[in-house]
């Protein structure tokens, strides 16, 4: 019990009545709109791809592992790569691989489960964990391996799709940025849209007084600028910041990566943190080619097989036969269940209590753990009580590094531990944290991405969708979300969706993306041949996808854990505790598959080998 009035305590510190508006949103601001001008920019950039008034018959929007895994899967069922385009506002491949460069990017799950289709591309990472830059050149690989490098059109953005019901298609209007020349505006038609844009795509800032007042050069993790700091991704030797006063506000999961090197080449580094990650072991190391063929990469499947081990550790779904393959502090975190589902959640209100009760024991021991941990690397205890997580491991993403916490060792770093308020201003020459000011030369902000689960697909995209009958996708996802297995929506005809809501998830968002991909390429290809060589019209019945909307609110009680949770994202910086219980049922619509993913995949796999395409209304047009 004290260990919970700790966590309430702590949660009540952050507690904000202006939720997500307490950040800007860098895709809607003005003001700030130029921290997220593209720096990565190429030839290829550039390149126009695609006609005005041309027709596409699978337009995808999103070049990073969802999009790339969408257009692979169509490509693999039988699909021509010639008939596929993908459309990104990015200038290149990766998605959020082409965003983020920052020193020290590196994937936050095994890279042997992450990078998607490793089976086909007989490819072997360099190590456990794959750094960033080497996870764009494998997309980009995959993309050309694929042919679809050279049709993609980049820095494009779709502004609008209206669904045409007498041509049977969707009405594209898209700009094209071009450098030192207008955008190009054009309109195209498509038969198929898959609108895979991603969750972590739009930068945010914290709403800080005299943000607009800083006079030393700032800049978003997001795009990182090596012009400021020395150095390149490939080689992340700073030493522009050897006389430089640096500061970062946050310490999330990005900057658990970053810090090890700022610490290592500023003159001195100023963290400014409102609540501290848990921060786990890595155990980052060299990929051993005979191990990785021996012991990983045994047979056809492999895979597949290793991305469900995972998920059944993290949904606490072991199998008595199960061994950890993946066998990192990741795959140990059983009581992440409550984010992403699980088997045996709790069926009635009554049940809660005990269900919530049992998820806060198991994550006791992990979570101690974890803040001695901090005790046992940083010297300074008034610096290692800052440190410690005060929360359950599943209210924030989890972290794990091994050079971050040796950082606050050092006398040129220094943590500012806001007690959950975050920096109160800014002036032309620093920060000021409870009326100390702190000089800065140079400014980084850590400070994440647009919450994911703040609204629909549309939303996410900041495009326009009309469906039939001038029906608005924002409006239906505000208002009555439904969906037939995440992925497609009445009203939005061969509109396909990946997910989140109404879908599944684990830690490994590609291991999602590949379910999804392959379980809409499925739909689109069974679907066309059962008409072959007419022009089909694809869309769940009303019937269908309330019933499945019915199937995800009874099994959204195994998610009564997030209640309490320290402020974050997952959770409208804390407002959904707040919501009346009408808009919390709303908000249940939102939800994903109570049971954990590997359940939601065998439901995928009854209903294909069914194969009667049911709750689908298939029409020849």
């Amino acid at each position: 019990m004290q260990v919970q009035q700790k966590y309430e305590e702590e949660r009540q510190k952050r507690l904000r009545p202006d939720g997500d508006a307490q950040y800007v949103d860098l895709d809607t601001s003005d003001q700030f709109k130029y921290y997220r001008d593209d720096p990565w920019l190429d030839e290829r950039s550039d390149k126009i791809t695609i006609s005005d008034n041309e027709h596409i018959k699978y337009l995808i929007l999103g070049a990073g592992c969802g999009g790339l895994l969408y257009a692979a899967k169509l490509v693999k069922s039988g699909v021509p790569a010639s008939e596929i385009r993908i459309v990104d506002s990015a200038g290149g491949i990766g998605g959020t691989w082409y965003w983020n460069r920052y020193p020290g990017l590196m994937c936050d799950v095994e890279s042997y489960i992450y990078l998607p289709l490793l089976e086909d591309m007989k490819y072997t990472p360099k190590h456990k964990y794959s750094y960033g830059g080497e996870i764009r050149e494998y997309l980009t690989a995959l993309a050309d391996k694929c042919l679809l490098s050279e049709t993609a059109m980049y820095r494009t953005k779709i502004n609008s799709l209206v669904w045409d019901d007498e041509q049977h298609q969707w009405k594209v209007n898209m700009s094209k940025a071009r450098t030192d020349q207008p955008s190009l505006e054009m309109n195209v038609t498509t038969q198929f849209i898959i609108a895979a844009s991603g969750l972590l795509l739009h930068p945010k800032l914290p709403g800080v007084v005299g943000i607009e007042t800083f006079k030393g050069h700032s800049f978003h993790t997001s795009r990182w600028a090596y012009s400021v700091t020395g150095g390149s991704q490939s080689n992340p030797t700073l030493d522009k910041l050897s006389d430089k006063r640096v500061g970062i506000i946050g310490t999330g999961a990005t900057a658990i990566q970053a810090v090890p090197h700022l610490a290592k080449y500023a003159k001195h580094l100023t963290i400014f943190q409102r609540t501290p990650s848990s921060v786990d072991t890595r155990g980052q190391h060299e990929t051993n080619h005979e191990t990785f063929s021996s012991t990983v990469a045994t047979h056809p499947g492999w895979w597949k097989e290793r991305n469900l081990n995972m998920a059944r550790h993290l949904s606490d779904a072991i199998k008595p036969t199960d061994t950890n393959l993946v066998n990192d502090r990741w795959s140990i975190c059983h009581s992440y269940r409550s984010i992403i589902g699980g088997p045996n959640g709790p069926t009635s209100m009554e049940d809660i209590p005990a269900f919530v009760a049992s998820l806060h024991a198991s994550d006791l021991p992990r979570a101690e753990e974890i803040r001695r941990r901090v005790d046992d690397i940083v010297k300074d205890r008034g610096t290692a009580q800052s440190l410690k997580h005060w929360y359950a491991s599943w209210c924030k993403r989890p972290t794990f590094h091994d050079d971050y916490l040796p950082c606050f060792n050092q006398s040129n770093v220094q943590l500012v531990d806001t007690d959950g308020k975050g920096v109160d201003s800014l002036t032309a020459t620093g920060a000021v944290v409870a009326g100390q000011e702190y000089p800065l030369d140079i400014l980084i902000f850590s400070t994440g991405f647009r919450a994911p689960l703040s609204g629909g697909p549309a939303a996410r995209a900041d495009m326009k969708v009309t469906g039939r009958n001038g029906k608005d996708m924002d409006a239906k996802y505000n208002e009555d979300v439904a969906t037939l297995h995440g992925v497609i929506t009445h009203d939005f005809p061969n509109f396909f969706i990946p997910g989140p809501f109404q879908a599944a998830a684990t830690a490994n968002q590609t291991f999602t993306a590949d379910v999804l991909s392959e379980h809409v390429a499925y739909i689109i290809t069974q679907a066309q041949a059962k008409h072959p060589g007419q022009k089909v019209v694809i869309e769940p019945t009303k019937e269908a996808e309330e019933i499945w909307t019915g199937e995800i609110l009874r099994r959204s009680m195994a998610f009564a854990g997030m209640a309490g949770c320290t402020p974050g994202y997952l959770n409208g910086e804390g407002l959904m505790d707040s919501l009346p219980m009408e808009a919390r049922m709303k908000a249940a619509r939102w939800g994903i598959w109570g049971e954990g993913l590997e359940s939601f995949m065998n439901v995928l796999k009854r209903w294909e080998d069914d194969g009667k395409l049911e709750g689908l209304d298939v029409r020849a047009v």
